[in-house]
């Protein structure tokens, strides 16, 4: 039995919303620095390195999806999803400056974007079990 394609432009839409925001926030962190709260470690160059790291674990995830290799799409996204449920690690750091709208705009597409790629993963792996239709 086959995964519908319905649930694979689902999940190419979501994770299509994942590469946007994250690349938005992350680009955004790296370029104003300075105005966001984070670890003191925190560079542009490690910014930009995490991004270019975590994106093709995401599309890699896609793939294996779309291929029915459910168990290692499952593992891909859910790593995946780090890159932008974490964003909302910058309050957990004191500010020295109040963040602009845009800041938190950015912060919160990206966990909100991220939230979306982990419900589609519970939905597919809890809910529907689509691992059972590709066993």
């Amino acid at each position: 039995m086959t995964l519908s394609k319905r649930h694979q432009s689902i999940l190419l839409a979501i994770i299509l919303l994942n590469l946007i925001s994250t690349w938005l926030h992350y680009t955004d962190n790296a370029l104003f620095l300075s105005q966001y709260p984070g670890p003191d470690w925190f560079s542009p160059v490690g910014i930009f390195s995490a991004v270019a790291v975590m994106t093709p674990i995401g599309l890699f995830g896609y793939w294996c999806y779309s291929r029915q290799s459910l168990w290692l799409a499952y593992l891909s996204l859910s790593v995946y999803s780090i890159t932008s449920v974490s964003s909302p690690g910058h309050y957990l750091f004191p500010m020295m400056a109040p963040m602009s709208l845009k800041m938190h705009s950015l912060i919160w597409l990206d966990a909100v974007a991220g939230l979306s790629l982990i419900c589609f993963l519970l939905w597919s792996g809890v809910i529907a079990q689509e691992w059972r239709t590709t066993s």
